[in-house]
């Protein structure tokens, strides 16, 4: 089974706006018509600021190396840490938390999640895994080395992506809203918009945080968002289309993200992909 969501409206962007002859002076509902020169022209120039926003930036990537990847893995997380890869698996009575072998790809450690629940993002913290789930609203907490379940958590909406910036956890729900979670209360501590060109990013996926930027997967989208975490703007987009194996279907979409902090190094991957890359960025 797949993830299927209904349609989202798409968002609008700004027009040009045409200007008739002026009308005879007069007052606008009591307010001084110099008042309300100004207020035209604080209004056009918020259109003008919208409609010539400057374009993200577009990187391209440059494969260092590839590993093999399980394809029958339908990746909705993935996390690197002390030297392992931890991944998350989607599909209901098909997810799992996995620990890795980079090199081999062969799953060193799994636990399975209830059939009625459908994995979603992860990321680790300290000595603990976390991990979402679609439309359950449950959240799990594992033991990072035994992989023993700790605790659950809930939150509103669905789980997508999750990632954390060392203080507080990043989750995504497939809208353009990011949340900010405190790791031990999980109460939602900010809400952050993300856009690009003065326009919502929805669908934002999975989740990483990297050199202070919150990377992102978009659902169906061969790109990865750099999210300023202050502001919410797309800084510039990853382009990973030269990337995508052949013969893959929609659903079989880009997703995961995973930095190796020590070395510096950055691994994207697929739903059911048989490979894994570490990348390198090319600049435009």
């Amino acid at each position: 089974m797949t993830k299927r969501r209904s349609p989202r409206p798409s968002q609008e962007t700004g027009s040009p706006v045409l200007l008739t002859a002026p009308a005879p002076v007069r007052r606008w509902r009591g307010v001084p018509t110099i008042a309300a020169a100004l207020l035209l022209c604080a209004v056009l120039g918020g259109i003008w600021a919208l409609i010539h926003q400057p374009a993200a930036v577009r990187w391209n990537v440059e494969i260092v190396r590839s590993y093999p990847h399980d394809v029958r893995a339908y990746t909705q997380g993935l996390a690197f840490a002390d030297g392992v890869l931890f991944e998350g698996t989607g599909q209901y009575g098909e997810s799992t938390l996995r620990r890795v072998e980079l090199e081999s790809g062969r799953v060193l450690q799994s636990a399975r999640l209830p059939n009625s629940m459908f994995g979603e993002g992860i990321t680790v913290r300290g000595g603990e895994v976390f991990q979402l789930t679609w439309r359950n609203q449950v959240g799990i907490v594992y033991d990072k080395s035994t992989f023993r379940e700790l605790r659950r958590f809930r939150y509103a909406g669905e789980g997508w992506g999750l990632t954390h910036d060392g203080t507080q956890l990043i989750m995504s729900d497939g809208s353009s809203t990011l949340r900010f979670l405190d790791p031990k209360t999980f109460r939602v501590v900010r809400q952050l918009m993300v856009r690009s060109g003065g326009r919502r990013v929805a669908n934002l996926n999975e989740l990483e945080y990297v050199g202070g930027e919150i990377l992102a997967n978009i659902w169906y989208k061969d790109y990865i968002a750099r999210i300023s975490p202050a502001s919410g703007e797309v800084l510039g987009w990853i382009d990973l289309q030269a990337l995508v194996p052949p013969g893959m279907d929609r659903e079989q979409c880009t997703n995961g993200i995973a930095y190796d902090a020590e070395n510096d190094r950055l691994f994207v991957t697929g739903k059911n992909w048989p490979q894994l890359f570490e990348i390198r960025l090319v600049g435009p």
